[in-house]
């Protein structure tokens, strides 16, 4: 008997593991065998690779977010004191577009409000996902309605988001020339060559201030230039505005390029972020408008907006809007934070003016103008690849691979020693 328990008990064994070996090649097939690893995020990377560093003066300079003097994430107080406000709201869905109070307040401070655009009811302003997702919602309106080329020009170099935001919603893109590495400023004569034979009916897409990654900006003259190339050439022109107040610390100053393209007749594409401006990075809050020829026209292209985004994410946060809505349209709260945003700007043109001086006490024989004459929370050093790559092993200071560095991460403690870690990989 007991010979046979055995023999029954390998047949049983037998069975269950040909039932486990086809169960597992079951397993084993997938929809996704042909997917490909993606390359990782360069930012991403920069901050993984100085969490890793345990030198106590490391410093990560990658980060595209505000940091104060000492190197901490910072709340508004205004912020701070319209989440109170907003603390005990209901959490209903709010409408397709967005929070009317947030919109009208997010178009009033773009245009301004004695615009024409504003008094004649020519805007359509919905609530988009922050900058990204404003971006998202103007690319997809592109893609479907844009009765022209569907092909956005982007200023070589642009953020890294743009060129899949436009990819993913179908549109092509090309490159007309910005940055002129060898003065590490603006390219006023390759942009206005470039701009000037772009294909009639095209999209053009244009950082209102603050320029990413370069923080080059045009200067008035060149931009009343590209709108008569752009008015002369039907193009299409499209802003992205996500430092307005947070690059000069004047939300007038910062708007100016737009309202030039406006006041000459364009009708443009606005979007609009409040991560920056106001510190609400995760809140997502942002804005898209389409600026039409008149109110019946909007009327139009708001009711088709509203179409394409019901089956992109159906209806926006409540909380951020509700927030930047509170600053916005309380007198006292926005005047406040209007110090808030200008003391923002301030500190970050002050460590441009600190390093650059700090450098000169190195001993630097470099020209470093450049550092100060471009604005906002980034600055294209002009280091080489070879420069950064020694600046990280040597020195612990984490940029990304251009040499772009995050002002907002430079505090009057890490100032001097950036500047020395700067000489000794360029002298």
């Amino acid at each position: 008997m007991a010979m046979s328990c055995t023999k029954g008990t390998s047949g049983l064994m037998h069975k269950l593991k040909l039932i486990m070996s086809a169960n597992q090649s079951s397993r084993c097939s997938s929809w996704w065998t042909d997917v490909e690893m993606g390359p990782p995020d360069p930012i991403l990377g920069v901050t993984e690779a100085f969490k890793r560093d345990s030198n106590p003066k490391k410093m990560n300079l990658g980060v595209g977010a505000y940091r104060d003097d000492k190197g901490k994430p910072y709340v508004l107080p205004t912020v701070a004191k319209a989440q109170e406000k907003v603390l005990g709201m209901d959490k209903e869905y709010l409408g397709i577009t967005g929070l009317p109070a947030f919109t009208t307040a997010a178009a009033n401070l773009a245009f301004g409000p004695d615009s024409a655009v504003i008094s004649d009811k020519r805007n359509v302003t919905t609530q988009g996902i922050s900058g990204t997702g404003s971006l998202r919602i103007g690319a997809n309106f592109l893609s479907k309605f844009f009765q022209g080329h569907k092909t956005v020009w982007l200023p070589t170099p642009s953020w890294g988001n743009h060129n899949p935001i436009f990819m993913h919603a179908g549109l092509e893109i090309q490159k007309y020339r910005y940055y002129k590495p060898a003065t590490c400023g603006f390219d006023a004569d390759g942009a206005l060559d470039d701009i000037s034979q772009i294909p009639e009916k095209s999209i053009v897409l244009f950082h209102a201030c603050a320029h990413n990654p370069t923080g080059v900006d045009p200067k008035p003259e060149h931009w009343a230039e590209m709108s008569k190339i752009c008015k002369q050439r039907n193009l299409l022109p499209f802003f992205d505005m996500a430092y307005q107040g947070f690059a000069s610390g004047d939300v007038n100053k910062d708007a100016a390029s737009m309202r030039l393209f406006v006041e000459d007749g364009h009708n443009i594409l606005l979007a609009q972020s409040f991560a920056k401006n106001m510190g609400l990075y995760g809140e997502r809050a942002g804005a898209f408008t389409v600026v039409c020829a008149d109110q019946d026209e909007a009327a139009r292209v708001e009711s088709q907006l509203k179409i394409l985004i019901r089956p992109l994410y159906s209806n926006p946060p409540c909380n951020g809007a509700r927030i930047a809505a509170t600053i916005l349209n309380d007198p006292a709260l926005n005047a406040q934070w209007l110090v808030e945003v200008k003391g923002m700007a301030d500190r970050i043109i002050s460590m441009r003016q600190q390093l650059v001086e700090n450098l000169k006490k190195e001993g630097s024989i470099r020209n470093w103008s450049h550092i100060t004459d471009q604005i906002g929370m980034f600055c294209f050093t002009g280091l080489t690849q070879g420069e950064v790559e020694r600046l990280t092993r040597d020195h612990s200071v984490y940029l990304t691979k251009d040499g772009r560095i995050s002002v907002a991460g430079v505090s009057s403690d890490n100032v001097q020693y950036l500047a020395h870690a700067i000489h000794q990989v360029t002298k």
